[in-house]
């Protein structure tokens, strides 16, 4: 079993953060991943309301438009895989389709499925369907939304994949809400708090002289001085 610099709680405490504020952490605590280890395409919510998923990459690859060419992956294989133990897993599914979303992998019972595995959620630039049937709190951040499967069947499980320009490896700590999706380094996980703290502090300075009755340019720069640069 891998051992991890972080707990199930410390992963927990990163759900009260939505992605983007997540992403204004690491630009502290990793400054060199400022601009890679997120996805950079629109995505899709299956509900945009459910809260942050947080949790190890389950990582695999998919196609839908044609029936299998070769061996394929079997399900209880990939089932097996996400299966989530002392960690939540987030499954990271890349379509390799010429046209990614051609056929779901996802709907109400690969849903259904996954959360009872323990799975919170999938990442993928593929697509889903079902809406109104999803499992209840299973998230799904996806490419696009589709009526089909299609010939849709696992290619490979366990590799590196590439969910549109979010380069995710197993056992990557996956953050993911209704804005996409980044990757923590392991190393970071601890220290993201402290760093979220410290940006909205900063922040804080310029937000609340924007929203004083009595704003001016002036009150504005010198907030941004005293602020600090935060972007």
């Amino acid at each position: 079993m891998a051992d991890f610099p972080f707990t199930p709680a410390d992963l927990e405490k990163l759900r009260q953060w939505d992605t983007p504020t997540i992403c204004n952490g690491l630009e502290l605590v990793v400054p060199e991943r400022r601009a890679i280890g997120f996805t950079v395409e629109p995505m899709v919510a299956a509900l945009r309301t459910l809260p942050p998923i947080v949790g190890l990459a389950r990582t695999g690859t998919i196609r839908a438009k044609e029936p299998p060419r070769g061996k394929v992956i079997e399900r209880m294989t990939w089932y097996d895989h996400v299966t989530a133990g002392r960690f939540p897993t987030i499954a990271i599914l890349q379509d390799l389709d010429d046209r990614p979303g051609y056929g779901a992998f996802w709907g109400e019972v690969n849903t259904t499925i996954h959360k009872a595995l323990g799975v919170l959620g999938c990442v993928t630039n593929g697509s889903f369907r079902d809406l109104d049937m999803l499992a209840p709190g299973f998230q799904i951040i996806g490419g696009r939304v589709g009526p089909s499967h299609a010939h849709v069947h696992l290619v490979d499980c366990g590799g590196p994949v590439n969910i549109f320009g979010m380069q995710a490896g197993h056992d990557d700590v996956i953050h993911a809400d209704h804005h996409g999706a980044v990757v923590i380094p392991h190393e970071a996980v601890t220290k993201l708090p402290a760093a979220i703290e410290l940006v909205s502090r900063r922040e804080k300075v310029i937000l609340d002289v924007c929203h004083a009755a009595d704003f001016t340019p002036a009150k504005l720069r010198e907030a941004l001085k005293r602020s600090g640069e935060i972007h």
